[in-house]
């Protein structure tokens, strides 16, 4: 367990990471990943594309594509937690702060290169990075959104006032 504390003229933010806000951003992490991939569906036209991607590639099947994908929304949502009082703003708005430097540095730098997509993604498509931010901020916003609610409920002395 860690706390962390971030302090502004408007607000304090003390936060720690305890089982209970893990599961909090477990549940938050999965309901964000939907909505990812509804997002994915929406932009890049096709379902579970990232799942898919990942099974090719690894060669692990489509259902084994499934759960590394679920596994890092849940992974990223529990990181996410442990560093809100790095960012400023409100949950949310942290949470697209957050993402958007794991887009730039784990998606467009790191796992891109990787796939043989090349930096960004460019070589899939010119509209590449600007379709993985956009399904980026749909799984930040529901998990900056669902957070703070979740783990308001399940650790009582968390709390977020002034930040949501």
């Amino acid at each position: 367990m860690t706390d962390s504390c971030y302090n502004s003229s408007i607000f304090k933010v003390t936060m720690q990471l305890t089982h209970k806000t893990a599961i909090a951003a477990a549940i938050a992490g999965i309901f964000g990943t939907i909505v990812f991939d509804l997002a994915g569906l929406i932009v890049m036209g096709h379902w579970w594309n990232v799942p898919k991607l990942l099974a090719s590639k690894i060669g692990i099947g489509l259902p084994g594509g499934v759960i590394l994908h679920y596994g890092n929304g849940i992974l990223l949502a529990v990181i996410f937690a442990g560093l809100i009082p790095l960012f400023f703003g409100p949950v949310w708005a942290r949470a697209l702060q957050y993402i958007t430097l794991q887009t730039i540095f784990g998606v467009w730098f790191f796992m891109f290169p990787l796939l043989d997509m090349g930096a960004l993604g460019l070589e899939a498509g010119s509209l590449m990075p600007l379709m993985t931010l956009i399904t980026h901020w749909a799984y930040a916003l529901v998990v900056g959104i669902l957070y703070p609610l979740l783990a308001e409920r399940l650790a009582p002395a968390i709390q977020f006032a002034g930040v949501r």
